[in-house]
């Protein structure tokens, strides 16, 4: 295969020149979006380089505890997004179900692709380690917060129905299940949608910089596929104790829903 092609700082600067096309637009169409976008733009330049310095660090240094520090620190930062996501907020605060399912989702999922499907040497090998847990984070992160959401936001309008089925009887986990079902569908929707259109609509970030760096177009294509795996389990089991977790709190010993502990 071709090696891969160095990029300079003169080719991003040439690309940037798109930016500079969509900022005048804005201005030119009183989209009032410019500001918005320099900032980003901005923002990402400086939070890449800085990560980029970071990790050649780390990469360097081979150490099994600074890529533990990394990890979890990468994994709290995904915690407090998926608490401040959603606009309702549990009474002691939405981190105490965000943080025991992504951090344990994380953690599980990585191990065992590492352990198994990967298996570098070491395992915790930061080459590895740290982007599958990137990558993963992202994922939880988006299934997550939506389930949260959709748990937290709503169940005020399906206070009614829930509570008709506990005084007709019902269980509290029988009538709160179309709410969870839901909730869980819609955290579910972007993976899968992500799953359907790979290789037919689209080429995922992972295979498409595997095949610019030069890497063989099969061999980017099985890494894509084991990657799309792992996204999707760790989706799934985020999306079910998240939204498990957060209509745990929501009722009390005797089975009623308590609404007073949402804020």
């Amino acid at each position: 295969m071709t090696s891969s092609l160095s990029l300079h700082a003169g080719d991003i600067a040439l690309a940037s020149l798109l930016l500079v096309v969509d900022a005048a637009l804005s201005i030119a169409l009183r989209l009032r979006f410019h500001r918005a976008l320099i900032v980003a733009s901005v923002r990402m330049a400086v939070q890449l380089v800085a990560v980029g310095y970071l990790l050649r660090y780390v990469f360097a240094e081979h150490s099994p505890w600074l890529t533990a520090v990394l990890v979890l620190a990468m994994s709290l930062v995904a915690v407090r997004e998926v608490a401040v996501r959603p606009v309702r907020r549990l009474r002691g605060g939405n981190v105490v179900v965000a943080l025991p399912h992504v951090l344990g989702v994380v953690l599980i999922t990585a191990c065992f692709a590492l352990l198994t499907a990967i298996r570098p040497h070491p395992w915790y090998d930061p080459r590895y380690a740290i982007p599958l847990v990137g990558i993963l984070l992202g994922s939880i992160l988006n299934a997550a917060s939506i389930a949260l959401a959709g748990v937290l936001d709503n169940v005020r309008h399906q206070r009614a129905a829930i509570e008709a089925q506990l005084m007709l009887g019902a269980t509290f986990r029988t009538a709160s299940a179309p709410l969870l079902r839901r909730s869980i569908r819609a955290a579910m929707v972007p993976v899968i949608n992500q799953m359907a259109a790979a290789g037919v609509i689209t080429l995922p970030g992972t295979m498409t910089g595997q095949l610019l760096a030069g890497a063989d177009p099969v061999d980017a294509v099985k890494y894509q596929i084991l990657l799309l795996i792992l996204l999707t389990g760790a989706s799934c089991l985020a999306a079910v104790g998240t939204a498990y977790g957060a209509m745990a709190r929501l009722h009390d010993d005797r089975m009623r829903l308590r609404l007073d502990r949402l804020g």
